[in-house]
C-alpha cells in the first residue's frame, strides 16, 4: 500500500469529539481547497458511524456551500433524522470557522429482496491493464512544466487509466472534444472487507472526474484554459456492493452546459457489468479573459 493510499485512509478515520460530533483533517500539502470527495467520503463516515451495520446506504445528497480551509480540520456534525424499520436518514452539516461548508442527507436500507432489472449496459471498452496510466499521458502533455512535473511525480491512492481523451488532448486537438469521459479506476492495494469503506472511497473517487467531463466538452482543461470551477451538488446511489480496490468503470456524459454552470451524470460499473453505482453533480463553470 503507497502513502498516498495511506493519507486517504488516515483521512477517513474520523476522530469523535461528542455524541454524533466528529473531527476530520485535510493533507497537509496547502491546496487552494479542500477536494470535495474528501469532504463527501469524510461525511459519509460520519453519518455511517450512527447507524447499525447491517444498514447499507443506498443514496446521498449533498451541497458543497463554501471552499474547505486545508488548514484547519473540518468538524461534522450528525443529525439523526429517522431510524425506521427499513430505513434510516441522517443528515451532516460540515462546518469551519462556524460557517457551514458542506451538508449531506443520506439514507441507509436494511438487505431486502425484490424485483429487480438493469437498463443500463456497460460501454464495450478495452480493458483497464491495455491502456497508459493517467500520470504518463499527462507527462507526455506537459513535459517539464512546473509545477505539473512535481505534481505527477506524487504517489497516488487510485490508478486511473482513460479510455477517452484527456481535457490537455481535447485543449490541443479540437477533433477530440466530446461530452462522454470513460474512465477505468481502482485504489492501489488490497483493502479490508468493510462495505461501508468501499462506498466511502467512491464517493471520494466519484468527484475527481465530473467537472471534467464538463470541460471536455469546450476543449477546455486546468492549467491550460482561464477557467475556474467546483462542485456545487452532489448526488449518488448505491445500487449492490463493489469492491473499489477491483477496478471499476466510470462511464461519464455532460447533457448540459450554461449560465455559468455544468451537469455531469456518472455510472460505475463493476468488471462484469453490473451496474453498482449512479452519480449526478452540477458545478460552476467560469472563464475569465477568453
Amino acid at each position: 500500500m503507497n502513502e498516498a493510499l495511506k493519507e486517504v485512509l488516515d483521512l477517513l478515520d474520523l476522530e469523535q469529539i461528542e455524541a454524533d460530533i466528529y473531527r476530520g483533517r485535510s493533507p497537509e500539502e496547502r491546496i487552494q481547497r479542500v477536494f470535495g470527495g474528501q469532504v463527501a467520503a469524510q461525511a459519509l463516515v460520519a453519518a455511517g458511524r450512527t447507524v447499525p451495520g447491517d444498514r447499507a446506504v443506498h443514496s446521498l445528497h449533498a451541497y458543497f456551500i463554501r471552499p474547505g480551509d486545508p488548514a484547519i480540520p473540518i468538524v461534522y456534525n450528525v443529525e439523526r433524522v429517522r431510524d425506521g424499520r427499513s430505513f434510516t436518514t441522517r443528515r451532516v452539516l460540515a462546518i469551519q470557522h462556524g460557517k457551514a461548508i458542506f451538508s449531506m442527507s443520506a439514507s441507509f436500507h436494511i438487505a431486502e429482496e425484490g424485483v429487480a432489472h438493469q437498463a443500463a449496459r456497460m460501454p464495450q471498452v478495452p480493458a483497464p491493464e491495455t491502456l497508459p496510466l493517467f500520470q504518463d499521458r499527462m507527462r507526455d502533455l506537459v513535459g517539464d512544466i512546473e509545477p505539473w512535473r512535481e505534481w505527477l511525480s506524487r504517489p497516488r491512492p487510485v490508478d486511473a487509466r482513460y479510455v477517452t481523451p484527456l481535457t490537455w488532448e481535447a485543449n490541443r486537438d479540437p477533433s477530440l472534444r466530446g461530452s462522454e469521459t470513460q474512465v477505468w479506476f481502482r485504489y492501489d492495494a488490497e483493502l479490508p472487507d468493510d462495505p461501508l469503506l468501499h462506498v466511502v472511497l467512491a464517493a471520494y473517487a466519484s468527484d475527481y472526474t465530473l467537472v471534467d467531463t464538463v470541460l471536455l466538452a469546450h476543449g477546455m482543461a486546468w492549467g491550460a484554459s482561464n477557467v475556474t470551477g467546483a462542485s456545487l451538488d452532489h448526488a449518488m446511489w448505491f445500487h449492490r456492493p463493489l469492491r473499489v480496490d477491483d477496478w471499476v468503470l466510470y462511464a461519464q456524459e455532460s447533457p448540459w452546459s450554461g449560465q455559468a454552470r455544468g451537469l455531469a451524470r456518472g455510472q460505475m460499473f463493476t468488471p462484469s457489468g453490473e451496474l453498482a453505482v449512479s452519480v449526478v453533480q452540477e458545478c460552476m463553470i467560469r472563464v475569465t479573459n477568453p
